[in-house]
């Protein structure tokens, strides 16, 4: 879950409103209109309840620094040095006169009451800082930008706030931050380049509740980050607000008000700004503490959560953390409202008119790379999101139903944690889908309402607009129309590349390749149904190979051709500087009685210089009722002949189970979708180490034993029980690079770093589904064997 932090309205109120107005003193064609001979100079003035003068911004990067006022209703204004004067002169007491007579001496100019009236009417009004001049409380309509928070919740008051940050205020004090800066600089380096994160990951996913329990700290530490905004504002002399909760884009996000920090200097700004950060550091090295106490593996996730957050706020993108401190370091809050000044800014025929000159020089420089960054940046995102949108639908909507089943049948289980685990899931997924929708809309929505109004009582504009948006409106329709390529799942295999995006799948090559579809033309029996992309069928495809194949050149016989039922990985390598991959993976049923006589075997052979050979087979037999032969064989070998810098290795396992039945319709659901997952990972081996591979395949084969192991069709003998019978662990052996080095090693458990290679070649069994009565047989029986 990602949880955004302080909601552009609290901390960056300046950029939700537009830059205060500019103040036109009236002359003698800009008088306020008012009744004949009505003296105005006697009307009092008072401000709308609720609002806070700030003060001119400390640090600022613009040229005459604006003035910042607060609305009751949280709205931050800025104000130009004369409207903010006036305001400041308004107490419900004075009148017109003595506020111009005031201000005068301020300003150190003439301004006389009948100016102070226009700029009332046709400024501080409208902005909803005076009361009418009827004496009741204005009408404002608080600034709703795309990128703000929404549905709010307040949860604490101003007090409260107050009285709960105070105690953190003192981990501010020097003598208190660096020793946890330092700590958490340690505490980092120690768990991603000593302890690391793997055995954390294999018990959070073994355990549904222990992972829940990952979910539920990560949320707190999330509000803590908000107390340290609010602590760092206090530090700083400022008074921080109100605290809660709303939407950001799509993601439930804390948000504290930190508004009175604009009081502070450029150092108070920054450090409120980076306040939350301090104290994701603070939760990282407690958690650390309680790992040394207790050596659960698990908590250490949660220290990855807190990195991945606080990489995620320093984005200057959005108006996270990264936002508001690049903000305050240039001394312009209102970023997003100075993307369009900015690049009319950049013409050179406007480089010397004065709205573009409102910045200091070194505050435009940054500000203009700042957009030029962004603007881009959030232009590709959008394009993005609108091609994807229907595949990323087709995706969630398969995840959601795969995880619905699931949650039945954890919950039917009784497995309460389990079942939470897929809930979260759930939200997870169908969140992002509902908040993109939702940011489609009213993008739309407002994209519309603009055009509408900017064009009124200009036909032809209004003419081109109508033009613009029909054609818009077809090129979402050509991208969204239903075809059987459009709504469809994203599957393991495709590489998601720039150019996928934004070019649509080709059907004019006839090469055929993992994720593209080719000109292939298939003759299909006339009875029985089509397969289609969701509902595939098995099928032989011929691909022929591009030259001929090497010839063997090893003084050693090749290995022979895999028999049925056998698992066979083969690499020969014979091209110098060449990186070649082997994979196969398979899942074997053995039933009705007879014999498992399966062989798994991987061989990596190399005859070449420079170059990296790599073998991996998996196989996964399950032997169902009773048999009376099984011997099962996991082979390896890795060998090099005439091998100068070369890496070879060879990686073979294999695990063989006993089940006394044929496993139920639910096991046999999740064998299948375990399986699936293996399979996904077989396609994404290169880049890996032998070592991560041979964990990972350790993982999965733990996964199937405990699915086998829940079957309720295993039926427990009385006096017996599951036997393992567990292989010598691999060691590290790699093949010798000689000049002349025959012969065979165990596959090594090494790192090769490979360059790009061709996918892996793949092999598989399909699994049947086993039919049957269970028999009141052993339990199931794993014998895992596995040479490296």
């Amino acid at each position: 879950m990602t949880i955004a932090s302080k909601p552009p309205a609290e901390q960056d109120g300046p950029a939700e409103q537009a830059a205060g107005p500019t103040e036109q003193l009236a002359g003698p064609a800009q008088r306020v209109a008012a009744p004949a001979g009505v003296d105005r100079s006697t009307e009092v003035l008072a401000r709308a309840h609720g609002v806070q003068l700030i003060g001119a911004m400390r640090g600022s990067g613009y040229r005459e620094p604006p003035s910042l006022a607060r609305r009751g209703d949280g709205q931050v204004l800025q104000l130009t040095p004369l409207l903010f004067a006036i305001l400041d002169e308004v107490d419900g007491t004075r009148d017109i006169a003595g506020i111009a007579e005031r201000v005068s001496a301020r300003v150190g100019r003439a301004i006389r009451p009948e100016d102070v009236a226009h700029l009332v009417d046709s400024s501080l009004r409208p902005l909803g800082l005076l009361t009418r001049a009827d004496g009741g409380e204005p009408e404002v309509k608080r600034s709703s930008p795309l990128l703000g928070l929404r549905l709010r919740k307040e949860i604490t008051d101003p007090d409260r706030t107050r009285r709960l940050t105070a105690p953190f205020a003192r981990l501010f004090h020097p003598l208190v931050v660096v020793p946890v800066i330092c700590l958490f600089v340690a505490a980092c380096w120690w768990l991603l380049m000593v302890q690391g994160l793997a055995a954390a990951t294999y018990h959070a996913f073994q355990d549904p509740g222990v992972l829940l329990l990952i979910v539920a700290v990560t949320v707190l530490s999330a509000g803590f980050h908000e107390f340290g905004h609010a602590a760092a504002a206090r530090y700083g002399g400022a008074t921080p607000g109100r605290m809660g909760m709303g939407l950001y884009l799509f993601w439930p996000a804390f948000f504290t008000d930190v508004t009175d920090s604009y009081r502070l200097g450029r150092v108070g700004r920054v450090r409120t700004d980076l306040g939350g950060l301090y104290f994701n550091a603070i939760v990282a090295v407690a958690i650390v503490g309680v790992w040394l106490a207790t050596r659960w593996d698990a908590l250490l996730l949660v220290v990855l959560t807190q990195l991945l957050q606080m990489v995620h706020q320093l984005l200057p993108t959005v108006r996270f953390d990264g936002y508001h401190v690049l903000a305050d370091l240039t001394g312009v809050p209102d970023l997003f409202q100075r993307i369009g000044p900015t690049l009319l800014g950049l013409l050179p025929w406007r480089w010397r008119r004065p709205e573009s000159r409102t910045l200091r020089p070194w505050a435009r420089a940054v500000v203009s790379v700042w957009v030029l960054v962004v603007v881009p940046m959030l232009l590709f995102s959008l394009v993005a999101m609108v091609l994807t949108l229907p595949r990323v639908i087709a995706t969630a909507w398969a995840a959601l139903a795969e995880r619905g089943h699931t949650l039945a049948l954890e919950f039917g289980r009784g497995d309460v944690a389990a079942g939470a685990a897929q809930l979260v899931l759930i939200l997870a997924t169908a969140i992002p889908i509902l908040g993109t929708l939702y940011i489609l809309v009213r993008l739309g929505r407002t994209g519309l309402v603009r055009l509408w109004t900017g064009t009124r009582g200009r036909p032809v504009r209004r003419g081109v607009a109508a033009a613009l948006v029909l054609a818009l409106i077809g090129g979402l329709a050509f991208a969204w129309w239903p075809a059987p390529q459009t709504y469809r799942p994203i599957q393991p295999y495709e590489r998601g590349t720039l150019s996928d995006i934004l070019a649509p799948a080709s059907l004019e090559s006839g090469r055929l390749s993992a994720g593209s579809t080719g000109a292939v033309q298939t003759i299909w029996p006339g009875t029985g149904p089509r397969p289609t992309a969701d509902h595939p069928q098995l099928a032989m495809v011929l691909v022929p190979r591009d030259g001929r194949s090497p010839s063997w050149v090893f003084p050693f016989n090749k290995p022979a051709p895999p028999r049925p039922g056998d698992n066979q990985a083969l690499a020969v390598n014979t091209t110098n500087g060449s990186t070649l991959y082997d994979v196969a993976f398979a899942l074997v049923w053995v039933t009705g009685g007879q014999s498992a006589l399966n062989t798994n075997s991987a061989y990596a052979f190399a005859h070449c210089s420079g170059c990296t050979t790599v073998a991996v087979a998996f196989q996964v037999v399950i032997v169902v009722g009773e048999t009376h032969v099984v011997v099962p064989q996991n082979l390896s070998a890795a060998a090099n002949y005439g091998c100068v810098d070369c890496v070879t290795a060879a990686l073979a396992n294999q695990l063989v189970l006993t089940v006394s039945g044929p496993p139920d319709a639910a096991t046999m659901s999740r064998i299948a979708a375990l399986w699936a997952k293996i399979m996904a990972f077989s396609h994404n081996l290169q880049g890996l180490g032998l070592s991560e591979v041979q964990a990972q395949l350790l993982v999965y084969e733990q996964e199937l034993k405990d699915i086998i192991a829940r079957d309720p069709a295993a039926i427990h003998v009385p006096g017996s029980g599951p036997t393992f019978a567990p292989a010598p662990a691999p060691a590290p052996s790699p093949a010798p690079t000689g000049p002349n080095a025959p012969g065979s090693t165990p596959g090594p458990t090494m790192n090769p770093a490979p360059a790009p290679a061709p996918a892996p070649a793949q092999t598989g069994t399909p699994a049947p589904q086993p039919t049957g009565t269970p028999a009141p047989a052993a339990t199931p029986t794993p014998v895992p064997t596995a040479t490296p």
